[in-house]
């Protein structure tokens, strides 16, 4: 579903993403892991499109980015770490525009309210300003709005920063659901506690490079802690 092959991006000396091949298939969870500046957001902009690769491929269900990156976008939804949505409309009337604006009309205001329930947005705060929203909750509101869309693969940056332990391990079990529902996931994150709970494979990024890669089942919480702090101590 998500496939990088050779995929680079350089500006002007500096070497931001070296060649990275990589494939995240439907059911997938695999979670980015490094500092600041490793190469996790470029890796997710590539995949976006937001930015040109200066050497390689990113596909999006057998969709080159860089050649259509309006149809490899139609497979696609993206969740930052603060989802911008519209504070003075409600998480229902954001979540009937975005919805609109993904080519999706036919999907009904029953239908949407049904997808924030399942997503664990209380009823009562559908019909509330998103201003009042916590960040938990706006953050479930991006679920719904990839639910809505039918994405086949969620792009998720930095998505727990912030978030209280509850909320954390909320939004932990509906990117398990949405994987259990066949949804591609590639997501960047500090949280080596929530890439082995919600991912199923672990990338180590550094300096660039995809340093190493690590099937979850096969390692524990305190394995994983000291092989990251073991990469970024070279």
């Amino acid at each position: 579903m998500l496939d990088a092959r050779g995929l680079t991006k350089r500006y002007d000396d500096h070497v931001a993403l070296h060649p990275l091949t990589l494939s995240v298939p439907r059911g997938e969870v695999f979670c980015l892991l490094g500092a600041n500046g490793a190469g996790k957001t470029t890796t997710i902009n590539l995949f976006l499109g937001f930015t040109p690769p200066s050497g390689g491929v990113a596909e999006v269900a057998g969709v080159d980015v860089q050649r259509a990156p309006l149809s490899a976008r139609q497979h696609l939804a993206y969740i930052p770490e603060t989802v911008m949505l519209y504070r003075t409309l409600s998480g229902m009337e954001n979540l009937r525009y975005f919805t609109d604006l993904a080519g999706r009309p036919d999907v009904t205001d029953a239908r949407l309210r049904e997808i924030l329930l399942d997503v664990g947005l209380p009823g009562e705060a559908a019909d509330r300003r998103v201003g009042t929203y916590s960040k938990g909750m706006r953050q479930k509101v991006g679920i719904a709005i990839a639910v809505a869309k039918d994405a086949e693969a969620l792009l998720l940056d930095e998505p727990t920063s912030g978030l209280d332990p509850q909320a954390a391990n909320e939004f932990s079990r509906l990117i398990e659901r949405l994987a259990g529902r066949g949804v591609a996931v590639l997501m960047a994150t500090h949280d080596l506690f929530r890439a082995k709970e919600s991912g199923t494979r672990v990338g180590i990024m550094k300096h660039g490079h995809l340093v190493q890669t690590l099937a979850t089942a096969d390692i524990g919480h305190a394995d994983l802690e000291r092989v990251y702090l073991d990469h970024m101590r070279d």
